[in-house]
């Protein structure tokens, strides 16, 4: 996980020899194609190499623009839009042979004192060591999206309820909890790093409950319900590692026209909020 984020910088890239170009390159992901969360990622490293080492990114807005191959190197082209006294911008182009596939701005800010205040960590939630991960429900499941879910995936899941993993949830609801953290520990206190691994991360979630509002589940998608992230803004509040267990508290508002919006809060097991994400996709549920 650590390496796909270790981008090579490119020098002279462009007709004047300019600089901000870095190659990254791919980890397996599900149906054979680039996973969303990555490339989100490896874009905002790529950004965060261009601003001082004191500016940390706080928010992110990015849309995904095309499907990724697995086979192609992605380059990762970085504008340098404004350096002020507290904060910086950035916008990142993903590119596949010189075709965006992902375009992603990024806001940087120094670390600096303010009011403080944070919306709760809802109460009563079970502790992951409390339930089922998704290693758990899906270790003996002989499928090619589950020996993904087990092996392939950077992260492991548990959700504070019923998955959807190998049915839906009856209850139809539109909210849902569950427990990440990247399956190893990390050897690194490095902030941009983790604040990218969560970006990385929450891709996989964010349209959970999406399906689970309507009904259906992860053995639907691709066939009978077509997915993909469309765009992504991110809030980052607070520092957290991510190979520390995070709680993530979601909702899906609105499903309408081929499109559901995913939203999410996302706390330490300590209850300190840590960031703030929304995600609109495309999913193509019957009416």
């Amino acid at each position: 996980m650590l390496a796909v984020l270790d981008l090579r910088e490119v020098e002279g890239w462009g007709p004047h020899g300019e600089e901000d170009l870095w190659r990254g390159r791919s980890v397996p992901g599900l149906a054979n194609r680039v996973y969303g969360g990555q490339v989100l990622a490896q874009a905002l490293i790529a950004a965060g190499r261009t601003v001082d080492a004191d500016r940390l990114p706080h928010s992110i807005h990015a849309y995904f623009l095309r499907e990724g191959a697995l086979d192609v190197p992605i380059d990762f082209a970085v504008e340098r839009l404004r350096d002020g006294r507290s904060f910086s911008a950035r916008r990142a182009h993903a590119l596949q042979g010189g075709t965006p596939i992902l375009s992603l701005t990024a806001s940087f800010q120094v670390d600096q004192p303010g009011f403080d205040h944070a919306a709760p960590m809802p109460q009563g939630v079970p502790a992951p060591e409390e339930v089922p991960s998704a290693f758990e429900l899906l270790g003996s499941v002989n499928h090619p999206a589950a020996r993904f879910w087990v092996h392939d995936s950077a992260f492991e899941l548990a959700h504070a309820g019923r998955s959807l993993y190998l049915g839906a949830d009856p209850a139809a609801a539109s909210t849902q909890m569950v427990w990440v953290r990247a399956r190893r520990p990390l050897d690194s206190d490095d902030r941009l790093l983790h604040r990218a691994l969560l970006a990385f991360a929450c891709d996989q979630v964010m349209l959970e409950p999406v399906l689970r509002a309507a009904g259906t589940s992860w053995l639907d998608v691709g066939g009978k319900v077509p997915m993909a992230s469309l765009d992504h803004a991110m809030w980052w509040h607070r520092d957290a590692r991510v190979d520390d267990w995070l709680l993530f508290v979601q909702e899906a508002p609105s499903a309408q026209g081929g499109r559901g919006l995913g939203l999410a809060r996302v706390y330490t097991r300590d209850g300190e909020l840590v960031a703030s994400i929304a995600q609109e996709g495309m999913v193509r549920l019957p009416a």
